[in-house]
């Protein structure tokens, strides 16, 4: 029986899992874990509750209603205040000082090992200038975003070096990030000025994460259609998608099933809230016929806090068992899915 690890592999890089690789932390059970790297937001929000400044001296608010909170403070919301930013340091072994633990105890389990960056690049821009300024100011301002984005660049590989460092050759399996990219209706910005801008700055990071053996892990929230080009081009490998009727199933799977792998699940926006078992099975089997391939090219994640997007843990166990009776792979090779998550999802 192949161990997480590799059945994570294979299905990230096409080469044929025995099953579905599976993050469900919800219901205890996921073929990844962290590498314990940790920031100073962490600590410091209150337990990460989207509430006070974080590493980068961005103040989250939130409401009473269930969320991660919103960025209302904004360091650099006027470009003078570039003179006088400190920027994080991102040498602090603070950052590093849970990795042994976590990777012992990922490597005992046979996980599949990630270290990550929240807001990686266009999100961090955004969280310290301001949103609509910075949509703005990329075509008003250019040379000012360019010299935020290579501070941000040049500082997240760091981060990932010190973690290749920290941990040794061969420990960490990848690089996974956060970086939303689209509306309901379509990207924030084009294809072309997405490949002029970005490209680069995303390329030079995901290059060094690939010459230190990583895979690049992406989650992007909204109608990123055009998008997952550039992504693809950059060297993402695997992309987070959890929005798959608003992308429009059978487009996605004929635009890019085979290229990128697909991390998603059943679409927590208009189907898991609302809709019945029926529904819920003939999507699952949609998105595993479509986005996978023989190869693989699929995992099977977890939205996370089913309160926000008003779904019940029962609503959850009913996606999984769908996925894991339709599961192309593990009828193939006979494979058995774990018995936790089996349990879990009666």
């Amino acid at each position: 029986m192949m161990t997480s690890a590799k059945i994570v592999r294979r299905a990230v890089r096409f080469e044929t899992p025995e099953r579905v690789p599976i993050q469900f932390d919800s219901l205890g059970f996921s073929d990844f874990a962290g590498c314990g790297n940790c920031f100073p937001s962490q600590r410091n929000m209150k337990g990460w509750g989207g509430v006070g400044a974080d590493h980068f001296g961005c103040v989250w608010e939130k409401t009473e209603v269930k969320n991660m909170g919103q960025v209302k403070g904004f360091p650099l919301k006027d470009w003078k205040a570039l003179e006088n930013y400190k920027w994080p340091d991102p040498d602090d072994p603070a950052y590093y000082a849970n990795m042994p633990a976590a990777l012992e105890k990922a490597e005992a389990s046979g996980k599949y090992v990630t270290m990550g960056i929240f807001m990686l690049l266009f999100e961090r821009m955004h969280s310290l200038h301001g949103f609509e300024e910075t949509l703005v100011d990329l075509y008003l301002e250019p040379d000012l975003c360019a010299g935020l984005a290579d501070r941000l660049v040049e500082y997240n590989m760091r981060v990932m070096s010190n973690c290749q460092a920290a941990a040794g050759k061969g420990r960490i399996h990848g690089l996974g990030f956060t970086d939303d990219w689209g509306t309901q209706q379509n990207g924030f910005v084009s294809l072309d000025f997405w490949r002029q801008f970005f490209l680069p700055r995303y390329k030079k990071m995901f290059d060094l994460a690939h010459d230190f053996g990583w895979t690049v892990h992406m989650h992007s929230c909204g109608k990123v259609n055009d998008l997952i080009e550039g992504f693809i081009e950059a060297g993402v490998n695997d992309v987070n998608l959890q929005q798959p009727r608003a992308l429009g199933i059978e487009e996605i799977g004929s635009r890019y099933a085979g290229r990128i792998c697909f991390n998603s699940l059943c679409d927590i926006q208009h189907t898991l809230p609302f809709k019945g078992e029926k529904e819920i099975r003939e999507e699952a089997a949609l998105l595993l016929g479509k986005w996978g391939t023989s190869k693989g090219g699929f995992i099977l994640s977890d939205y996370g806090d089913g309160e926000a997007i008003g779904v019940p843990l029962e609503k959850k166990r009913m996606m999984v068992r769908a996925f894991l009776d339709f599961d192309p792979w593990a009828k193939r090779s006979g494979a058995a899915h774990p018995a936790i998550i089996v349990d879990a999802a009666r």
